[in-house]
């Protein structure tokens, strides 16, 4: 596997983590990847882009799954279920991306999926929930109200995602390289300061 620079972001909801990975990558000069995601998977698996968005970063249906055949094993189809074949073609996708060239990729366990690429970077953005409301509730129009439930329940099905693909635990600082509090340095101070630990692991790689 190539040298290549390799970001991945992952964020609690309401973080700001898309538009500082965004920002981060237009500095870089390389690509980036969040919702794109979804289309390239879908052109390079064959898979329905609309399946695709409805499992995006989603609690698996495994155990259901399980315990379905476990009831009916002779009636059930024994192929990949639906979860298994959306996280293969998202393994090979991240995958491929990672040796054709430098890129930034938020969420959907690209940390995970790359953790033997000798060039990444694996970032958490975390941020107080008062930060992360706000920023809901103006992205959203939302109430407070319903941008905190919001916020609850993103970051509860992100979790059960990552942790059960990954086998780590999402938004513990030992499953990343990087922990950063967006809401004390903000997105600009979080971009910049990420920018220095970008630039010393690139000299690193040189």
């Amino acid at each position: 596997m190539q040298n290549n620079l390799i970001i991945t972001i992952g964020r609690q909801f309401g973080s700001g983590g898309h538009e500082i990975g965004e920002k981060l990558a237009k500095k870089l000069g390389i690509k980036f990847y969040d919702k794109e995601l979804i289309k390239l998977i879908a052109k390079q698996s064959g898979l329905c882009e609309k399946v695709l968005e409805s499992y995006d970063e989603k609690p698996t249906n495994s155990l259901l799954y399980s315990i379905v055949m476990d009831i009916y094993p002779s009636v059930m189809y024994t192929g990949p279920t639906i979860d298994q074949q959306i996280y293969q073609a998202n393994y090979e996708t991240i995958r491929k991306l990672a040796e054709e060239e430098p890129c930034v990729i938020v969420g959907r366990c690209a940390d995970y999926i790359l953790r033997d690429h000798p060039g990444l970077i694996s970032v958490f953005i975390h941020a107080n929930s008062d930060f992360r409301a706000a920023r809901i509730a103006e992205e959203y129009k939302v109430t407070d109200d319903k941008a905190r439930d919001m916020l609850v329940k993103t970051d509860k099905k992100r979790a059960s995602y990552y942790n059960f693909q990954s086998e780590k635990q999402w938004g513990v600082a030992s499953s990343y390289n990087f922990c950063i509090e967006s809401s004390a340095l903000g997105i600009d101070g979080s971009v910049e300061l990420l920018m220095d630990f970008i630039n010393y692991k690139r000299c690193k790689l040189e």
